[in-house]
């Protein structure tokens, strides 16, 4: 039996012990935010490195965010309603991305789209050049990021009411239909944590497109590898990248907290997600839907 003002000693324990993640997680932020003076921020931004990379990144991420949602949301959808060693397999391939160090799917989509790789002679024979090129960034991107969506898609659709799909199709709605007007409405909230989480993983992406696209300003040197190209020069650039991806994450936070929730309400949905959960839930529903 719990003794009266366990509870308080307890979460004034856990606090404490808690202390040292927040600070680890907390101090550099901070020391970041502090390191450098208005004016050397200003004149990292009007470095030649700043606006090219940051223009680059916001157009690449769009990109890769877009390929990801428009194909990973039915795929999304066939692994939320389908339960069989098949499916097991799609996931475990969808997984690998996230466990799989980024320079390793760097090399990896080298030795598809190189020259001498698995596909390298049947696009050089069409005139396609991919690997270092603004579109190997966008490749890079959406295949380190996807996992996220896919798997935060899913979770989202195993949380839809089958019964609500029944009727749907009894009221003269087709599978497609049904999918549209019911089932992506119901999981909206979860598709737009998974998006945003999907958005932010290829803003920050680093191993991969250094190795698939390289670093050439204006074309493949995104973000990420401006600072590091600055880092070499010019350290205020760097702190000034650094800062602005620093911010866009942190802005990123406050939709990601709520918008779910917005339109969990809004189209009458059940909880919204949490924005850190990504894995793949338990064992799905029976089959339903196209």
């Amino acid at each position: 039996m719990r003794q009266p003002g366990g509870g308080v000693a307890a979460g004034r324990w856990g606090f404490l012990a808690a202390l040292p993640m927040v600070a680890l997680l907390a101090i550099p932020l901070i020391a970041l935010a502090g390191a450098s003076a208005p004016a050397d921020i200003a004149a990292g931004v009007r470095h030649p490195l700043f606006g090219p990379a940051l223009w680059l990144s916001a157009r690449t991420t769009v990109a890769s965010l877009v390929i990801v949602v428009v194909t990973g949301t039915p795929l999304a959808w066939w692994i939320a309603n389908r339960a069989s060693r098949r499916t097991r397999l799609v996931e475990l391939v969808v997984d690998l991305p996230i466990v799989i160090p980024p320079a390793v799917m760097g090399i990896a989509l080298l030795q598809t789209f190189g020259r001498q790789g698995l596909l390298g002679p049947t696009l050089s024979a069409l005139g396609v050049q991919v690997p270092f090129t603004t579109a190997a960034v966008v490749i890079a991107q959406t295949v380190v990021s996807a996992p996220f969506y896919v798997q935060a898609a899913a979770a989202a659709f195993r949380r839809v009411d089958e019964d609500l799909l029944i009727v749907a199709r009894t009221l003269g709605q087709s599978p497609t239909g049904a999918f549209f007007r019911v089932a992506v409405p119901l999981a909206l909230p979860g598709l737009v944590v998974g998006a945003a989480l999907s958005w932010a993983r290829a803003l920050g992406e680093f191993g991969a497109t250094l190795f698939f696209a390289g670093n050439f300003m204006g074309s493949t040197q995104t973000m990420p590898l401006a600072i590091y190209t600055a880092l070499e020069s010019d350290t205020r650039v760097a702190v000034a990248l650094a800062l602005v991806l620093a911010a866009a994450s942190a802005l990123l936070l406050v939709p990601l907290r709520t918008v779910p929730s917005l339109l969990a309400r809004r189209f009458g949905a059940g909880p919204a997600p949490q924005a850190q959960t990504v894995a793949v839930a338990p064992a799905p529903p029976p089959n339903r839907g196209p």
